[in-house]
Formats: structure tokens, C-alpha cells, sequence
């Protein structure tokens, strides 16, 4: 299988700095922001389906994905969301955002929607309830040391189907993956001082496609 991810070799400063929207409708998505405002980049939330225009990436952030499926509906962002990310836009989800785009998602509530962009099998809160919270110091392909991982009822990656790369596991189970323009993780990114996993999502928007074709 081609990687998917790349290397981390040409600083990220280096490269055109895109717009990169957060989905806001629910969740830490301010945690997101800053992070990506420390990298310099220009940042739109995410309320109305027009914020989607002109963004050259979105984060999905962490958060209760049943209340963020029903906002996406209500807002009418979801439609416009999950046509961007089929025509290529770039997307990062996390904890929910994983979720929220799993094409198959265990102990979801019936009327809860996914996008339906990432060919993997999750377990909502598969990690436990919020008092079974852990950090893991874990190894994540294109960084050269360990990422601490913030896992918050966090979603089991079950399966992961043929097209999908898992680039971080913990305990030997997947915990972030990436295919074609999509980047996910169990945990939060966010909630360290570690801006590494962002830099990595703004490498890919910035290289125009996260497969290397030089594999």
C-alpha cells in the first residue's frame, strides 16, 4: 500500500499556510483553533453550510457525536460537508470527528448520521466512560517521537477496511488512520501543547494529496 502520510522533513512554516475551517457546532473546537493559530494558520469556524466555501481543509473536532450529528442536520451543514470531503476537501476528525466519519459506527443511536468517508468500523466510547480518561505516549508515522494521546471516551477503531493506513496504535489496536483526504484519530491532539498532529493534517493540505507517489 502507498503511504499515506509522508514525511515531516520540510518544515511545515515553509509552506503556503492554508484557510482551514473547524467544524463549531459542538465540542472542543476551540482547543483546535488555537492550535492551528499557533501554526499560523487562518482559521473559519464553521456554523452555516457557506462557511464551507473557500476553506482549504476542515476539522471535525472531539466532542458528543449523537448532539453534533443532530447540529450538522439542523444547521445544514451535513449535506455540504459530506459532498466537499467525496470531491476531495481534506478533513481531520477526532474522538467524534472519527465518528463522524466512519462509514460503519457500533452503539450509534439510530437517527445518528456519518459521513460515511472513511472505510472503518468504530465503537462509540469503546475506551470507556469519562472517568476511564488515559494519556498514552504513542508513535505516530511522519513524526520522529512519540505524540502523548489524550483518550476521552474515545471510539474504538474495530476494523479498518484495505484502502485505509493505520498510522498510530496503542496497545495494538488502531487509534489514528488516514485514506486518501482524510485523517483521523481516537484521541485528541488537542488538549497537549503537542502541534505536531496538525502540522501534519496542514503537510497534506499543503502537499495537494496525502498519498506519496513516490512508493
Amino acid at each position: 500500500m502507498q503511504s499515506v502520510v509522508g514525511d515531516l522533513k520540510r518544515e511545515v512554516t515553509q509552506l503556503p499556510m492554508p484557510t482551514v475551517g473547524v467544524l463549531a457546532l459542538q465540542g472542543a473546537f476551540n482547543a483546535h483553533a488555537q492550535a492551528l493559530r499557533q501554526l499560523n494558520v487562518d482559521v473559519r469556524e464553521v456554523r452555516l453550510p457557506q462557511d464551507l466555501d473557500g476553506v482549504d481543509g476542515v476539522v471535525l473536532p472531539g466532542g458528543e457525536s449523537t448532539t453534533m450529528s443532530q447540529l450538522l442536520l439542523t444547521s445544514g451543514v451535513f449535506e455540504v460537508l459530506t459532498q466537499r470531503i467525496e470531491d476531495g476537501l481534506p478533513v481531520m476528525g477526532t474522538c467524534a470527528g472519527l465518528i463522524l466519519l466512519a462509514k460503519r459506527v457500533l452503539d450509534a443511536r439510530p437517527d445518528q448520521v456519518s459521513c460515511s468517508v472513511l472505510d472503518v468500523t468504530v465503537r462509540r466510547n469503546g475506551y470507556g466512560r469519562q472517568i476511564d480518561s488515559f494519556e498514552a505516549d504513542i508513535a505516530v508515522t511522519g513524526l520522529e517521537t512519540p505524540l502523548t494521546a489524550v483518550f476521552i471516551r474515545a471510539p474504538i477503531i474495530e476494523e479498518v477496511g484495505s484502502g485505509v493506513e493505520v498510522i498510530a496504535q496503542h496497545n495494538g489496536v488502531p487509534v489514528a488512520v488516514a485514506s486518501q483526504n482524510v485523517l483521523a484519530a481516537s484521541f485528541h491532539p488537542e488538549l497537549t501543547n503537542d502541534v505536531r498532529f496538525h502540522e501534519l493534517f496542514l503537510h497534506m493540505i499543503s502537499s495537494g494529496s496525502i498519498v506519496r507517489n513516490d512508493r
